[in-house]
């Protein structure tokens, strides 16, 4: 007996064998796995107590002095707290990367139509007398790049054939070398030949055609139709 009135050491270790620890250990064993079949951390919650009060109370009771009972309680110990720590359930493995296919790039929005072509303007209609023959016959020179005034051309052809455009000199030196004068702009037809313009009818008699040709000749020996004030 100890001074307080308790069993003494020797005496717990006579009345609590090692074959009863075992035992008892052995119960608490049975009692966790019974225990751990119940779902989540509750069986192993109420086994861990129950074992930590039985190994509590048994090694507080054995002698220091005497290392094999502690170390063989601490074996059984040991062996059932990794009984569940063992059965728990496998940490899950890591899943597989996630491929994320990539995304192809938008396609490229189509190109604008083109805008439509302006519309050809309608080609001019010209009066047939005199002020559309010159008419004519100046957007021509134009085109060409020869000079001349409406005003100079009109000058010209009322005081050559008063702007009759068959009208012929039969009496002057042309005449008597048998090319006579002919036309708007009384024109002989070795000039009319060349000075005429290509798009123009190729007849010393047509009032357009007779009016470019002279404008042409006027051009090339005088710079101008509007430079012509008599017989030339």
């Amino acid at each position: 007996m100890s001074c307080y009135g308790l069993p003494g050491r020797d005496t717990i270790r006579k009345q609590i064998p090692m074959s009863a620890i075992s035992k008892s250990f052995q119960g608490v064993r049975t009692r966790l796995s019974l225990r751990h079949d119940a779902p989540g951390p509750v069986g192993l919650t109420a086994g861990a107590a129950a074992l930590a009060v039985v190994v509590a109370a048994t090694v507080g009771s054995i002698s220091a002095a005497d290392p094999a009972p502690y170390a063989q309680a601490a074996n059984v110990a040991a062996e059932t707290t990794a009984a569940p720590a063992a059965q728990a359930a496998p940490f899950p493995a890591s899943a597989p990367p996630v491929v994320v296919p990539a995304i192809a790039p938008a396609p490229a929005p189509p190109a604008p139509p083109a805008p439509p072509a302006p519309p050809v303007p309608p080609a001019p209609v010209y009066e047939n007398n005199l002020d559309g023959w010159i008419h004519q016959a100046m957007d021509i020179l134009n085109a060409h790049g020869i000079p001349a005034s409406y005003e100079g051309i009109r000058r010209n052809i009322l005081r050559e054939s008063s702007g009759n455009p068959g009208a012929i000199n039969l009496y002057d030196s042309n005449a008597a070398a048998g090319i006579p004068s002919k036309g708007l702009l009384q024109v002989i037809d070795p000039t009319f030949a060349a000075f005429h313009i290509d798009g123009t009818a190729f007849d010393v008699w047509d009032p357009v055609a007779n009016i470019v040709a002279a404008c042409n000749y006027a051009a090339h020996r005088y710079g101008s139709m509007d430079n012509v004030n008599s017989a030339y």
